[in-house]
């Protein structure tokens, strides 16, 4: 399929933002006979899903379900993904005969690259009759009866707008507040947002040793606000990252500590104990070596606990190790913010939107779907899943 540069004037639906979401409604609605315009902004479709994955797109979760959504209504997801199930994604990529496999957890990925994801949406909106326009900005005028548009090609009517705009995150690659100011100029509430899935910046003196470990990445458990994940942290030179942190993330406020347990399935106290016998000769920091890594066994010595021969461990000492591994209590001075987030955590208030076809319930005809609405994902393919459940749901009513 060809973008196209030039629209014609009137269409039954017009969805602003060529994403996961706004591709998926423009598929379901053109396949239901209505007249799709899709536009966007950026000079190509789907840039999100092109970068994801490490470019091999994470394109869902199997086991993806609502509790793995964060909401401030943890309701409203039900209706959308018990009706666009992953299987029923899954079974459009085996159409396409897209080749995938399962990383981890349900974690589906193309085996060879992202661009098939974007090839297999725009085939199918191709079938459907969908247009879509590229290098194009794009205002909502008016919001009643009949919606009018205006590009700089000319203005532009239909019955249903649709907003896939996606949010706040990665703004290098063209995302924008787009929604959140259309809401609020409607007075369609938004709820405060911030950067999820993202990484912790560590900048308190006593921790920027940790920059030495940069690149170094350990099991753990990783608590923030009584939420637990059991991932990888990776050390960087700015904090730490990995899929334990980018999850904590979404949970943890400013000011607040993130918990992280270095030895999980392991009651390090009474190992430690046992190990004080067995090998009384044998130095603290080769024994934590066997599972922290050397390097990080040389500076958590060097910085919070005395590396000694284990024999000459007193229960205190051991108290000590302890505290200092499981959990390790850091507390971050901030995220990386929107520049290398995921996900944008709030935006659109899900009590202004229908879960059912995502239509705005003072606006007729205004939807809102995808990231821009208050529904974040976990890490792994959930959010994705989000934007083609979302997306399909307002297809269904455009």
């Amino acid at each position: 399929m060809t973008t196209q540069n030039k629209a014609s004037n009137e269409y039954d639906v017009i969805i602003i933002g060529a994403g996961a979401a706004g591709l998926m409604c423009a598929i379901a609605a053109g396949q239901r006979g209505r007249r799709v315009l899709v536009t966007d902004h950026a000079n190509k479709v789907g840039k999100k899903i092109l970068m994801s994955g490490g470019g091999r797109c994470n394109f869902t979760n199997m086991y993806s379900a609502p509790e793995n959504f964060i909401c401030n209504n943890p309701h409203f997801v039900k209706s959308a993904l018990s009706r666009y199930t992953p299987w029923h994604f899954i079974e459009l990529v085996e159409k396409h005969q897209i080749a995938y496999h399962e990383k981890k957890l349900g974690q589906l990925f193309c085996d060879e690259s992202s661009k098939q994801i974007v090839q297999m949406l725009l085939a199918e909106c191709a079938s459907a009759g969908v247009k879509i326009i590229t290098d194009t900005s794009v205002q909502v005028v008016e919001t009643g009866g009949q919606k009018l548009l205006e590009t700089p090609q000319g203005k532009l009517q239909c019955e249903s707008v649709v907003i896939a705009t996606g949010s706040l995150s990665i703004p290098k690659m063209g995302a924008t507040g787009f929604g959140f100011e259309l809401a609020r100029k409607l007075d369609i509430s938004v709820l405060p947002t911030r950067a999820g899935l993202v990484p912790v910046v560590l900048d308190d003196h006593k921790l920027k040793p940790l920059a030495e470990l940069s690149g170094i990445s350990l099991d753990t458990i990783t608590e923030a606000n009584q939420n637990s994940f059991h991932e990888n942290i990776l050390f960087t030179h700015r904090g730490l990252s990995g899929p334990a942190i980018l999850q904590a993330s979404s949970y943890w406020q400013p000011g607040e500590p993130l918990k992280i347990d270095m030895f999980p399935g392991i009651e390090l106290a009474g190992y430690l104990a046992e190990m004080r016998v067995e090998k009384s000769k044998t130095a603290l920091k080769t024994i934590l070596a066997e599972k922290l890594t050397r390097r990080v066994a040389q500076l958590w010595c060097e910085q919070w606990v005395e590396d000694k021969p284990l024999g000459q461990l007193s229960d205190t000492d051991i108290e000590h190790i302890v505290s200092q591994c499981q959990p390790w209590t850091v507390k971050p001075s901030g995220t990386e913010g929107y520049r290398t987030a995921e996900v944008t955590l709030g935006g659109i208030d899900t009590d202004a939107l229908s879960s059912k076809t995502m239509e705005c319930k003072n606006h007729p005809g205004l939807y809102f779907i995808g990231e821009v609405v208050d529904v974040t994902g976990h890490l792994g393919g959930h959010n994705f899943q989000w934007a083609w459940a979302s997306g399909h749901a307002a297809g269904q009513f455009v």
